[in-house]
Order: structure tokens, then sequence, then C-alpha cells
């Protein structure tokens, strides 16, 4: 049966495969749930270690609650890639933004009515992680549901942008409103799931491919995710590397907050910091088109790679403000690398395997992450705030000798290389 015909504002009959993405009903409506509930999730984001600094002074603890948040993401990932691939990954979404939401609930009641605990408040964290590693996986899926292989990059791209955003917005957002009202950051998260929740019931196109039922067993299922990443060296060489980068990028994150908080800054100006991480992103996101026009995928993974290195003039001048100008350099250019990446994972995963390849990347590259904030809180309650950091530095400086030295990264094809064959290549740089 041939695909309907859609017409541009000429009147000329435009393929579905051509129409722009801010046309494509379904992508539109997954990045406006997701926009809206990642908004929320980065609100709450600064609000946990805001809130177990309040009632408990311990940056210790607030670090035990940032890694019951990412921890999931290693422990569950190989599992949600093989539920995202077997199971209904529409029902999946549903379910893990309906657990989220109780879940979130449950600590705002907790709050409202003066029962918090910090154990209460380290098992809502660690089951919206759970939700959330569900989720993200089972939603890869659903972007390759609903955007050709040749708009892909520019999907990737604005799906950058999406996140950029709310990384700029969320945390002031959400210490703006801890500073009103310990429980409003929350209450504005569980009301960000409800959102998500509408917007997928509102798309049409199936999540998946038609398939059969895989009868194999558990255990077959995931290796079979880790072959298909082995085969790829450049994909399994970034996702190594991208394990202790986001364990640095993560523990530092916490650093600020927390550093932040003994110079002084009330909660509003430490979310604004933390916001100007999110403004990078976004200049990252809507440059990316021009680096991928002028740059080779190893050219953009090195130059991230080396802007870490930034890290390190917190060592010689132990301010905040200088912490967070050192990380602003990489921070522009993570939307960028994660772009190409994400189009160049796409492009080579068949639809059977989408997911359980993205939860073998994500579950490498998070595995060691939960313990970034762990750790960071543990030395700042131990040693000094340029110790810490000048540890994270030194691990930046590594993993940058690291990628500028593997043939992997070196010998990678180019993304043009791998999209569809005649296909524009995508990297004009325009968000839909």
């Amino acid at each position: 049966m041939p695909e309907p015909a859609h017409r541009d504002r000429d009147g000329a009959r435009v393929s579905p495969a051509l129409l722009p993405l801010r046309r494509n009903r379904d992508f539109v409506l997954l990045q406006a749930g997701q926009l809206l509930s990642s908004a929320g999730s980065q609100s709450s984001a600064i609000a946990y270690p805001l809130l177990v600094l309040a009632f408990t002074h311990s940056p210790a603890k607030a670090g035990l609650v940032g890694f019951a948040d990412l921890v999931p993401f290693a422990l569950f990932g190989l599992l949600a890639g093989v539920a995202a691939d077997r199971w209904n990954r529409k029902r999946l979404m549903l379910a893990a933004d309906l657990v989220q939401t109780l879940a979130i609930t449950t600590l705002v009641a907790a709050i409202v009515l003066h029962h918090l605990t910090i154990e209460l408040v380290i098992v809502v964290a660690f089951v919206e992680g759970t939700g959330a590693s569900f989720f993200s996986i089972a939603s890869t899926g659903a972007m390759r549901a609903v955007v050709p292989p040749r708009q892909m990059p520019t999907a990737a791209g604005a799906m950058q942008a999406r996140m950029a955003i709310v990384r700029l917005a969320g945390p002031p957002l959400g210490g703006a409103l801890f500073g009103i009202a310990r429980a409003l950051p929350f209450v504005v998260d569980a009301i960000s799931y409800v959102f998500s929740i509408v917007s997928i019931l509102a798309m049409r196109t199936p999540f998946q491919e038609e398939r059969e039922t895989d009868t194999s067993r558990l255990r077959s299922q995931i290796a079979e995710g880790f072959r298909f990443l082995w085969q790829h060296p450049y994909l399994r060489t970034v996702a190594l590397i991208f394990s202790f980068s986001n364990f640095v990028f993560m523990g530092v994150m916490l650093a600020v907050i927390v550093i932040g908080k003994r110079q002084g800054l009330p909660s509003g100006q430490v979310g604004a910091l933390v916001a100007a991480f999110g403004g990078c992103a976004v200049v990252g996101a809507l440059v990316s088109g021009v680096f991928r026009l002028y740059l080779s995928m190893r050219a953009i993974l090195l130059s991230e790679l080396w802007a870490a290195a930034g890290l390190a003039a917190f060592v010689v001048w132990p301010n905040v403000y200088v912490l967070v100008a050192g990380l602003l350099p990489q921070t522009l250019l993570m939307p960028v690398t994660d772009t190409v990446l994400a189009a160049y994972r796409f492009a080579v995963t068949p639809d059977r395997l989408i997911g359980r390849v993205a939860s073998v990347t994500r579950n490498i590259a998070f595995v060691i992450a939960p313990l970034g904030p762990l750790t960071a809180g543990f030395l700042l309650g131990a040693v000094s705030a340029r110790a810490t950091v000048a540890l994270f530095a030194c691990i930046s400086l590594l993993l940058a000798v690291w990628g500028t030295l593997s043939p992997s990264i070196r010998k990678a094809p180019s993304l043009d290389e791998v999209l569809e064959p005649g296909a524009p290549p995508g990297i004009d740089g325009s968000l839909p």
C-alpha cells in the first residue's frame, strides 16, 4: 500500500520521509512531553542535594543521594534494553512515568507532613532513577520509529537542544522554587511526568517494528547487544572513555553545589551557577551542525575531552566561579559530541537491537558515574575542595590522552558513510 502523500505550501506532493521535523506530529509530541518532563527532573535534581544539605548539613549524605539517583542506570540498564526490545515500548514508557510520579508524590507528602528522613530521600531518588533508566532506553526506540534515517542527525541535534534548554532553565527554577518552599520543585517534577504521560498517549506511531517474539534466554539477549557493540570499535571505545568522563562530570556538579553553599551563596544563585552549564549546552546544540560540517567525529570528541582540562584552573584559584568557568568549554562541546554519537548509533543499529545496544552503551558509559557524586561528597567532607577537584582534573587529562592515542577513534568512519546512501547528510545546522 503506498504511503499517503502530504503537500507543502506550494501544493507539491511531499513524502512523509521528507517532511520537516516541525511538521512531524509524533516527533513534536515526543519532544514536547520530554521537554516538560526533563524540566521537572532538572528542577528536582538540584533540589535533592539542597534538601539533604538543609536538614543534614552533610556533603557525604548529599553525595549518597546523588549516587542513589544514578546507580539504577548501571544496575538496570541492561534489563531496560531487553525490555525495550521485547515488550511494547509505549507501555513501558507509560509505566516508568507512572512509577516516577508516585515516587515523587510520596516525597512531597513526607516534606509537607514533616516526616522526611534521609532514608526516604534515598529510596525516592533510587526509584526515580530506576524509572528514568527504563524510560530513556525505550525512548530511543520511539525516536527511531518516528524519525526517518536521513533526518536522524537533525533530530539528534533537536534532542540535544531540548536537553540543553532544560539544563539551562531547570536548575535556577529548582533553586528558586526550593527557596519558596522545599516541596515545590518536587511538585513541579510530579506534574511534569503527567504531561509526559499525556503526550505519549497522544502519539499514533508504533514505537517498534513488527517482530517475532524472542524466546531466547535473558542472558543471550543481553549478550547479543554486547556483541554488536563490541564489533564496532569506535562505539566501544567511546563508551569506555565516557564511563570515566561521566564519573568526573557528575562529581564536579555536586562539588559546584557544595562549594557554592560553603561560600555562602543562596539556593537561587547556586541554581543559576548550575544553569550556566545549561546555557553553554544550548549554544553547543544550536551550533552543532556547524561543528559536524567542518570537523570529523574524532576532532569533535577530542575537543570535548581536552576542554575538560579547564578544571585545573580551580586548583590554582579555588573559587566556585572559577570552577564553573573551567568546566563551561566542555559543556559547550558535550551536545555536539552527543549529537554525532546518537546519529551514528541509530544509523548502524537494526531496530530489533536498538534498545539493547543503547542500554549496553549507556550501561558502560554510566557504570561508574554514580560513584562521581559519592566520591565528591566524601572527599569534600574529608579533604579540601582543591584536592577534590585536582583528582577529577587528573582523570580528565588521562582521558584526553587516551582518546588522542586510540586507534579506534583515529580510524572511525565518518557519519556520512553510515547514513542512507544518496541521502542528504543532515548537517546544515538547522533545527526543526
